[in-house]
């Protein structure tokens, strides 16, 4: 089991078990976290899973695709460090990972 941690836009901490195989967006959705609406189910087509990742995780990401780096740059509250959840396969190497939830827009 892969443990992932979810702070949510009010600072909530939110440790879940995730599954290899599983979207970060899915793992989030089913834990009810806050902030992850996922108003597309995962199609990378509404930017309603808006996530920042942690730099020391960043290498065990996926690269960002076009479509991603697209709905992203629409994002008032972009940061360096932000992805889609749903692009984000969980793995093994991404155990022990704190994901930030940013306030909506």
């Amino acid at each position: 089991m892969i443990l992932i941690t979810f702070i949510s836009p009010d600072e909530k901490r939110a440790a879940v078990a995730a599954e290899n195989g599983e979207t970060l967006m899915e793992v989030a959705v089913r834990n009810d976290i806050p902030g992850i609406d996922a108003d597309c189910e995962g199609g990378c087509a509404c930017a309603t899973c808006h996530v920042l990742i942690p730099d020391s995780f960043k290498n065990a990401l996926p690269v960002m695709d076009e479509d991603e780096q697209y709905l992203l740059d629409f994002l008032d509250n972009r940061q360096k460090n932000s992805r889609l959840s749903c692009q984000i396969e969980i793995t093994d190497k991404l155990d022990g990972m704190v994901v930030t939830v940013p306030e909506a827009e």
